[in-house]
C-alpha cells in the first residue's frame, strides 16, 4: 500500500507520522526528478563526447589540408592527398533521391492503410511493413548487388539512356554505360530501406486523427481525397515531418547496403548512373586499411562532416516543426 493511501485510510495518524510519510514522498519525488534530469544530461554529455572525439581525430586532416579538404575531389592514400567532395556529394545525392522516391510512396501506403484498406488486410500489410523494416542492411546490399543491380543494368538503365539522350540536362543526368551499380541503384535501395520507417510513423500519426473530424468532413460531402488533403494531412503534419526526418537520418548514415551497390569510386559525376561513394561507405571500406595518421584522420574527418550534415538537417527540421506549431497555435 502506498504512502498516500496510508494517509487517506488513517485520518487519525499523528502529526509525526504524517510528516514522516510526507517527507518520504518528497524524497522519492526529488530522487525521481534528479534521475530523469541526469538521464537527459547523460545524452548531452554523450553527444558532446562523440563530437569532441571526432574533432580531435580529424584535427590533423583539417590542419593539413585546410578548407581544401571540403573542395577537393582527389582521394589518393599513396600520395596522402585527400578530399571529401566525392563522399559528400554521394551522401547528399543518394539520400535526396531516396527521400524523393520513398516519402510520397510511404504517405500513400499510410493513407491506404488508415482510410481505404479493408480491415482484413490492414494487419497483414502492417506486419509486412514492420518485417521490411527489420531486415538487416547487409541483406539489402547482397540482394541489390546480385539481383537488383543486374536487373537495372539489363532492363532499366539502357532504356533511361535511350529515352533521355536527346533531352538537354537529362541526357547528362542519365549518361554513360549501364554499369548496374552506381548512385541511382544505391538511392533506390535506400528508398526501400527508408520506406517502412516513414510508413510506420505516418500510419500511427494518421490513426490519431479524431474520427469526429473525418466524419464531419464526409458529412459535408467531401471525398476521401479531400478528407486526406484538408483534414488528415494538416492535422498530422508535425508527425509526418518527424517520420521523414527519421527516414532521412537512416538514409544519411546507411553503410553496408550502399557499400555493396554504389561502386565505391571517389569521383563526382553528373550522371546518377555512374559509380560513386558516400561518407559511410568510404569509412567502412577503408578504415581497416588506414595505416598512416593522416589517412586515419581524414576518415575521422569524414565522420565529423557526416555528423555536421545530420545535425544541420535535424536542426532545420526542428525549426520547421516550431514554425508549424506556431502557426497552428495562432
Amino acid at each position: 500500500m502506498s504512502f498516500l493511501t496510508d494517509l487517506q485510510v488513517q485520518p487519525s495518524a499523528s502529526p509525526a507520522e504524517r510528516r514522516s510519510v510526507l517527507g518520504a514522498l518528497q524524497r522519492s519525488d526529488v530522487f525521481f526528478r534528479y534521475l530523469t534530469q541526469s538521464s537527459a544530461y547523460f545524452v548531452l554529455a554523450l553527444l558532446t563526447a562523440i563530437f569532441g572525439s571526432l574533432i580531435a581525430g580529424g584535427y590533423l586532416a583539417f590542419s593539413t589540408f585546410g578548407f581544401s579538404f571540403l573542395t577537393t575531389e582527389s582521394w589518393n592514400p599513396v600520395t596522402e592527398k585527400f578530399g571529401a567532395v566525392a563522399p559528400i556529394y554521394g551522401t547528399i545525392v543518394t539520400s535526396a533521391i531516396a527521400m524523393l522516391i520513398a516519402v510520397p510512396i510511404s504517405i500513400g501506403i499510410a493513407v491506404f492503410l488508415t482510410e481505404l484498406c479493408p480491415m482484413v488486410l490492414r494487419r497483414p500489410i502492417g506486419i509486412a511493413i514492420e518485417l521490411l523494416a527489420g531486415i538487416p542492411s547487409i541483406i539489402y546490399g547482397i540482394w541489390g548487388l546480385f539481383f537488383f543491380a543486374p536487373f537495372l543494368q539489363r532492363n532499366v538503365q539502357p532504356e533511361l539512356i535511350a529515352l533521355f539522350k536527346d533531352v538537354p540536362v537529362l541526357n547528362s543526368l542519365f549518361a554513360g554505360p549501364p554499369y548496374g551499380i552506381g548512385i541511382l541503384t544505391s538511392a533506390l535501395i535506400l528508398a526501400m530501406m527508408v520506406l517502412p520507417f516513414v510508413t510506420a510513423v505516418c500510419r500511427d500519426v494518421f490513426d490519431t486523427v479524431p474520427t469526429v473530424l473525418k466524419e464531419a468532413a464526409y458529412g459535408m460531402g467531401w471525398t476521401t481525397r479531400e478528407v486526406v488533403k484538408n483534414v488528415v494531412i494538416p492535422y498530422t503534419r508535425v508527425g509526418i515531418i518527424g517520420g521523414v526526418m527519421l527516414g532521412l537520418g537512416r538514409a544519411l548514415g546507411e553503410t553496408m547496403a550502399v557499400t555493396f551497390v554504389i561502386g565505391n569510386a571517389h569521383r563526382v559525376s553528373a550522371s546518377i548512373l555512374a559509380p560513386g561513394t558516400t561518407i559511410s561507405a568510404t569509412i567502412a571500406n577503408e578504415f581497416t586499411e588506414a595505416v598512416g595518421d593522416l589517412y586515419t584522420s581524414s576518415l575521422i574527418a569524414l565522420g565529423l562532416i557526416l555528423f555536421f550534415i545530420t545535425f544541420v538537417v535535424l536542426a532545420l527540421a526542428r525549426l520547421m516543426l516550431m514554425r508549424i506549431e506556431k502557426k497552428a497555435g495562432a
